[in-house]
């Protein structure tokens, strides 16, 4: 990898965050955990540098990092609350936390997350907070898709598109401005901190808003309708939330209602995603990939069950 100007600062900038500004030499060494158009992460020993996606704004960055360092005992707190600006980027630190283990799918922390996200939504958010970004997010893999190709599988993915409410889709505001949300809740988004063995926490602040609580449920409720998540690992989770005294869905019955909507939204922006990727690479889709498509193929025929009023 051709190690690219921002890259090479945001290295530089963590080692010196993670020694206190010290320019003495260490053995700690660095790791980049991400390197994406939408964002760059370096760590260094226990401090961990984010460059935030080129049109993240201050304005909306530091409510959320407010909101973050004042809920500690559920998102992992930054270092600091105000960000610097490297090559037209916004960095913030945070301290290092040990990720989910990808490799150990029994030890998935279903019920942490759901617990975690449940505190969450039950928190009064802080005033000024944006919109929850997750609609937004599954427009524009929709619009990548479209820039892409409009033949083959996407067909599917893109009927499916349009059998869905404009707030879903991103082109009207959600009707719940109060709640609290994550905005692209997923396993990757939990670390244990301190690490290692600390308890569970939510990372990654950028599409922290108020919205729709059931979109943090999406993911694994899409997965779970695709037959990628196990009944009981769904089960597990569900279960934490209620427990927990989650908002998102009643507390007994049918979560379906309140679930359909952003599932199918979270179902189409994977299969969205999938499609590109494999363009880009050239290859052929996975299985998983196949699975989500031919789940946005049935959705296409049959219309989203709507919430029937239900108050979150």
């Amino acid at each position: 990898m051709t190690t690219h100007p921002l890259l090479a600062e945001l290295t530089l900038r963590v080692r010196s965050e993670a020694h206190s500004g010290k320019e003495k030499a260490c053995a700690c060494g660095a790791a980049i955990l991400a390197d994406r158009p939408d964002a760059t992460v370096v760590r260094h020993a226990d401090t961990v540098a984010k460059a935030h996606a080129p049109d993240t704004t201050p304005a909306d960055l530091a409510p959320r990092l407010a909101t973050a360092a004042r809920l500690p005992g559920i998102l992992l707190p930054p270092l600091g609350e105000t960000p610097v600006d490297l090559h037209g980027r916004l960095v913030t630190f945070w301290p290092y936390g040990e990720a989910v283990d990808p490799e150990n799918p029994e030890a998935a922390p279903w019920e942490a997350a759901a617990t975690l996200l449940a505190h969450l939504h039950r928190t009064p958010a802080r005033p000024g907070l944006p919109p929850m970004r997750g609609p937004v997010k599954a427009a524009h893999a929709v619009a990548r898709l479209l820039a892409a190709t409009r033949e083959g599988y996407a067909l599917p993915v893109l009927r499916a598109w349009l059998t869905l409410p404009a707030w879903a889709r991103g082109e009207a505001p959600m009707a719940d401005t109060a709640t609290l949300c994550h905005g692209d809740l997923h396993l990757g988004q939990l670390v244990r901190h301190p690490a290692p063995g600390g308890p569970w926490r939510l990372i990654d602040v950028d599409d922290l808003g108020v919205g729709e609580p059931a979109w943090d449920l999406a993911r694994p409720a899409a997965w779970y309708a695709c037959g990628l998540l196990p009944p009981e690992d769904w089960s597990r989770f569900l279960g934490a939330y209620r427990a927990a005294g989650g908002p998102a869905v009643p507390a007994g019955g049918d979560p379906w209602p309140a679930l359909d909507v952003p599932a199918r939204a979270l179902t189409v922006q994977t299969a969205a995603r999938a499609i590109v990727k494999a363009i880009e690479a050239d290859r052929a889709l996975d299985d998983v990939e196949l699975a989500v498509v031919e789940a946005c193929d049935r959705m296409g025929s049959t219309p989203p069950q709507l919430a029937n009023g239900f108050a979150k």
